[in-house]
């Protein structure tokens, strides 16, 4: 890893932990929102960890957990929708979010979902994002999409 790179991620790091962290010196409190639907899965949809919502990657699936149709554009905005309903369910919304992760099934459709992602923001206040291509995604998806925001105090 270069020294830049490096020194990025020790801030961001940082600034999470930071941000975390207990007026009174306790630890923060710790959430974990189990996922819907009737199939089990081995992780949380979300997890607060005092005033910030960590998301697990969310797909561009409908409420039974079929990927819909008709390609990135389409799986982009279900899955930024399913992660709107997630974050306003934790205490945050899509205007908090900070930092997002887009994995994609092949790279050349980055331009496509990027046409949608920046919708569902507000002008000037995108997140930091990170984005890779995969070599396969659950369900058969195009895209997946995680992200970290802030959340109102409790």
């Amino acid at each position: 890893m270069n020294r830049t790179y490096c020194s990025a991620l020790i801030l961001l790091l940082a600034s999470l932990a930071s941000g975390c962290a207990q007026r009174d010196g306790a630890p923060p409190s710790v959430t974990y929102v189990p996922m819907g639907g009737s199939a089990p899965l081995p992780f949380s949809a979300a997890v607060r960890v005092g005033d910030m919502v960590y998301l697990s990657g969310q797909l561009g699936t409908d409420s039974t957990g079929t990927v819909v149709q008709g390609g990135i554009q389409a799986e982009t905005r279900q899955a930024l929708t399913n992660i709107k309903r997630l974050l306003e369910a934790n205490g945050s919304s899509l205007d908090h979010v900070v930092k997002c992760t887009a994995m994609l099934a092949d790279m050349k459709e980055w331009a496509a979902m990027n046409e949608v992602y920046v919708t569902f923001f507000p002008p000037g206040r995108l997140p930091a994002r990170s984005a890779f291509g995969t070599t396969g995604l659950a369900r058969g998806a195009r895209m997946e999409l995680e992200c970290m925001a802030i959340a109102s105090g409790r």
